[in-house]
């Protein structure tokens, strides 16, 4: 009897052998640790360059010939003055989680010209309005949201303009009278950016400028010179798209977000 308990006992213990060494040799179960997503800070000092195109509807009011003012005032019409911009932005950000905030100071050389008809008569010829505007301004606050590498903002705050005028000569070319002004008005625009490399972006921006009406004198360029030949009253509005390139100083990109 005692042998067949025995024997019974060893069985058990060779069947149960295999199980608990397969136990024994498993390896520990870990989970892998969720990635975690990188975290772009658009916070810092940053300093780009910008270029693009830009339109400036201009409107003319003639109010006055040698300072004798018509009445009513006569109409002129509306023509855009068309060309190339490029130049600099500077600005500052701050970053609240994905919300961003910032102040940017812009400048831009510009090549805006068009021309109109104009109601003057010169004697054996006709008249034409000339605009150019040769250099722009903004000063804006922004506020926007940033998904990771991606942000898009709006902006808005003061814009000046620095245009000239010229009366021509249809028949000839000749100009017969200018003036010039540097204008102040407002700006709105929006714009998107992406960091593609650590602290560097590239972007695209609208913006519009409400430019207002302002009076002008023109001067003579024949004799006698610098005499008032003219008033006129002038609309202006600046529709502009850019291409955007900055660099963030103290930025510090892919900084991780638990």
């Amino acid at each position: 009897m005692k042998k067949i308990v025995l024997a019974s006992a060893a069985l058990v213990a060779s069947a149960m052998a295999p199980a608990m060494a397969a136990d024994l040799a498993a390896a520990p179960f870990y989970t892998k640790a969720p990635a975690i997503p990188a975290f772009y800070n658009w916070a810092g000092f940053y300093a780009g360059l910008n270029a693009g195109g830009a339109s400036s509807h201009n409107c003319w009011t003639l109010t006055g010939i040698a300072g004798v003012p018509p009445a009513p005032a006569l109409s002129e019409g509306c023509r855009n003055a068309t060309g190339g911009l490029a130049g600099g932005q500077l600005g500052y950000r701050w970053q609240a989680s994905n919300w961003i905030f910032g102040v940017e100071a812009q400048g831009d050389w510009a090549n805006l010209t068009g021309s109109s008809p104009s109601l003057l008569v010169l004697p054996g010829s006709t008249a034409t309005n000339q605009s150019k505007t040769d250099a722009l301004g903004l000063f804006t606050g922004q506020a926007g949201y940033a998904w990771n590498s991606v942000l898009w903002y709006v902006k808005g705050g003061a814009a000046v303009t620095h245009d000239k005028y010229r009366g021509i000569a249809t028949a000839t070319g000749f100009a017969f009278d200018q003036a010039s002004e540097t204008r102040w008005g407002g700006a709105l625009g929006t714009g998107l950016e992406w960091q593609f490399a650590p602290g560097w972006s590239v972007g695209v921006e609208y913006d519009h400028l409400f430019m207002g009406n302002h009076g002008v004198t023109f001067t003579s360029l024949t004799p006698p010179l610098g005499i008032a030949t003219r008033s006129e009253g002038i609309k202006q509005d600046v529709d502009m798209g850019l291409v955007r390139l900055n660099y963030t100083f103290s930025a510090a990109p892919f900084v991780s977000r638990y």
